[in-house]
């Protein structure tokens, strides 16, 4: 059987982002390895060989003809993007909310009134899993189309083990359908149901007893994750229920430190979690042990926006030593957008981080915030042949020109889809 080949050629500027196997972290961040007029051959998918087009044309001159060649003249070419942290698989919206948060009412006043994750939840439970696949297929087509190649999807929206295993179910259907690849995130300590409302405790108990024993039977999810806030999850519940989730081989993850600081940075350290997420409380302890462990922040700044509160601070973290990622948190509630342009954008002008930084930032970073490092990422030999090819000469003009998607083409999978803006 004939390889199917593509040339990718003459990149204006080609972003490798080529080096350890380890996400970026302070200086590192701010080196791209970039390649002018860069080229990459790629043989079934996968990356076989990049650098200069005149290095690359005379190694396969005698192929050249028999592939696909895509002309890259005077355009950025990058690693497609990775989005690390997002409540993909979920029923109904919640635009209601955003006029009552306009109009004064804060994100917990509206959570503990019956709407925040309550009101999703409620919409998921009655959603069928044909309609849950349905709208979360367009929303994966939207993801593609902002230069998105590979997403985290959490559960969350649940709450019972039926509901819970239905979500990460569709995930995986999408997982095998749709071209992103999908990773999926077992979240049932999203909120507390109304039931248990009078006795968290007990629904602890039952995440710990029920809900994680079967995701990890079934093999539905990679990691768990908790939302560890006041009001919400104590940091003691969070641990019980992130150790009782490496007991089955579900790695940590943790929402820590979003509305107040409450050791949630702390906790990630202490149980070694792959990433801590919002952080936008966090406190210099807790960005301290971070550092020291390797904990990688996934920082979302769209939800901040969003909510109309501070920013986390990227500037400092990264000044900190901490491996920094940025993602959408795609939700209906508090992030309701597929725009990782955007959140890009939103880094460099509101947390201090710089266009190459947020740039590793949705690429290796991420792909390591989600343990797909090895594969993507990164343009390097070996790797999922996932890119990007922007209408724009550099990749500093994805931030000078903000608010734009500067997508020419999305290269994903065996079938190199191209989606043209």
């Amino acid at each position: 059987m004939s390889k199917k080949t593509v040339f990718v050629r003459n990149a204006s500027q080609l972003v490798t982002l080529k080096g350890e196997d380890a996400p970026r972290v302070g200086g590192e961040m701010e080196q791209l390895g970039i390649i002018e007029n860069g080229s990459v051959w790629i043989e079934d998918g996968k990356i076989v060989s990049v650098g200069s087009d005149a290095e690359l044309a005379e190694r396969y001159k005698g192929q050249i003809e028999t592939a696909e060649t895509i002309d890259a003249s005077g355009k950025l070419v990058t690693p497609g993007f990775v989005d690390p942290h997002t409540h993909l698989v979920h029923a109904g919206t919640r635009d209601n909310e955003f006029d009552m948060r306009l109009k004064g009412a804060s994100y917990m006043e509206i959570m503990n009134a019956g709407g925040g994750i309550h009101a999703t939840t409620s919409a998921t439970r009655r959603a069928t899993h044909e309609q849950l696949f349905s709208e979360s297929y367009e929303r994966l087509n939207r993801f593609m189309l902002q230069g998105v190649t590979t997403v985290e999807a959490k559960s969350g929206y649940g709450l019972t083990t039926e509901d819970e295993l239905k979500q990460l179910e569709v995930a995986k259907a999408l997982n095998e359908k749709h071209p992103i690849d999908i990773v999926s995130t077992f979240m049932g300590a999203h909120a507390v149901p109304a039931d248990f409302k009078d006795d968290p405790d007990r629904f602890v108990n039952h995440v710990i007893k029920d809900m994680i024993p079967k995701v990890a039977k079934m093999g539905l999810a990679e990691f768990n994750d908790v939302f560890c806030e006041r009001g919400v999850f104590t940091p003691e519940q969070s641990k019980r229920i992130l150790e009782a989730g490496l007991e089955y081989g579900l790695l940590p993850k943790i929402h820590a430190d979003e509305i107040e600081p409450y050791k949630g940075a702390e906790l990630a350290a202490e149980v070694g979690a792959v990433s801590a997420d919002h952080l936008l409380k966090a406190s210099d302890e807790g960005i301290k042990k971070m550092a020291e462990t390797g904990v990688i922040a996934v920082l979302l700044p769209g939800t901040a926006f969003f909510l109309m509160a501070e920013m986390a601070n990227g500037r400092k973290m990264i000044d900190a030593g901490v491996p920094v990622a940025l993602s959408t948190d795609s939700n209906p509630g508090s992030s309701p957008t597929v725009s990782l342009p955007l959140i890009m954008n939103l880094g460099c002008l509101k947390m201090g981080m710089t266009p190459a930084e947020v740039l590793t930032a949705v690429t290796i970073n991420a792909a390591h915030a989600i343990k797909r490092g090895h594969e993507v990422g990164s343009l390097e030999v070996g790797k999922k042949a996932d890119l990007n090819i922007f209408k724009v000469p550099t990749y500093m003009h994805l931030q000078y020109m903000y608010g734009e998607n500067h997508i020419d083409t999305v290269l994903k999978k065996e079938k190199l889809k191209s989606v043209r803006g």
